[in-house]
């Protein structure tokens, strides 16, 4: 009987291609990264331009938020830009472009931007400055240099004086607050005092 010569040599040829072919797969790895573009260190990542020293002598919070609900079921939420915390016991913690906005059980809402802002946490207030701007959902839009918020009830006072305009037409005065109706739970008036002059619009 003849020798099974083709047998050999498909065996020899298996057993050479088991050695052949990893060595060409390392070879095509190794090219790869040979000819794989030089990192250059000008190109790294590039990082916010900030003072590290100026951090940590005065840290700061970024895009802050704080939400709460008040004692008579209305909804605070405040955002700023940027907040600063107090740098000894009981100072106040700063912000930077301060938005807040109230939205009450009866469906109305009030929202009030300010150019800086200041949270005092012992007294449980939100004091707003810098020139502030109160909008209602009820058709009143107002200026004024500072407001102080409750953060525990729906009490929003100002004792600057201020401009305003609402449905009836421009009013000017000294004060003006925000708060439950004493006399309706559940319902909320806008009151404003200290010498109130009503420029009335009949076309509002």
């Amino acid at each position: 009987m003849a020798p099974r010569r083709p047998d050999n040599l498909h065996s020899r040829l298996v057993s050479w291609l088991k050695v052949v072919l990893p060595l060409a797969a390392l070879a095509i790895l190794s090219t790869l990264f040979l000819v794989a573009r030089t990192i250059n260190p000008d190109d790294a990542i590039p990082y916010a331009d900030v003072d590290v020293a100026d951090r940590v002598r005065e840290p700061r919070i970024t895009a802050p938020t704080w939400a709460g609900i008040t004692s008579d079921g209305a909804a605070l939420s405040i955002e700023a830009a940027a907040a600063r915390p107090g740098q000894a016991p009981g100072e106040e913690g700063r912000a930077a472009a301060l938005r807040a906005r109230i939205d009450t059980p009866d469906g109305a809402s009030a929202t009030m931007a300010a150019e800086t802002g200041a949270l005092d946490s012992d007294a449980r207030l939100l004091r707003l400055g810098g020139g502030v701007e109160v909008t209602t959902s009820t058709g009143y839009h107002l200026t004024t240099e500072a407001v102080t918020a409750d953060l525990d009830a729906t009490d929003v006072r100002s004792d600057s004086a201020l401009d305003a305009t609402g449905p009836l037409g421009r009013i000017e005065a000294g004060s003006m607050r925000l708060t439950e109706d004493p006399e309706a739970a559940g319902s909320y008036v806008l009151t404003f005092g200290n010498r109130v002059k009503l420029i009335y619009d009949p076309k509002k």
